[in-house]
């Protein structure tokens, strides 16, 4: 029961970080792609990198992993939002967009994720 409530504790940071986050980024760009969801995406996608590249050289307490992984990251992204801002793109006839969305956030998200996964099994 403990567990579950390190992942609440990180989620309650997650959860209004992405909604603030996209709707800072979306104010600033008028674009139809939704940016903002890129950026917590990409953003999550790093911190969880660097935290298991953490943990492959370190002994990250299981606390940690729970709070930070589980629960920031798992909150702060968000795999649903990406899929429904895309299906919405197509049906609004925005094919490219919608395919540029798909690429950029599947490359510089797993990008961000490899970087961040490097740089924490350096430190």
């Amino acid at each position: 029961m403990t567990g579950v409530l390190w992942v609440c504790l990180g989620a309650a940071v997650g959860a209004p970080g992405r909604y603030l986050v996209d709707r800072a980024v979306q104010a600033r760009h008028d674009s139809v792609l939704p940016w903002g969801t890129v950026v917590v995406n990409v953003v999550g996608s790093f911190v969880l990198g660097v935290l298991l590249g953490l943990a492959s050289t370190h002994d990250v307490p299981d606390t940690v992993l729970l709070v930070v992984g589980t629960g920031l990251c798992g909150a702060l992204t968000t795999w649903s939002t990406f899929g429904y801002e895309t299906v919405r793109l197509v049906e609004e006839g925005a094919v490219r967009h919608a395919v540029v969305n798909v690429a950029v956030s599947l490359l510089v998200g797993t990008a961000a994720a490899v970087c961040g996964y490097a740089l924490g099994a350096l430190g």
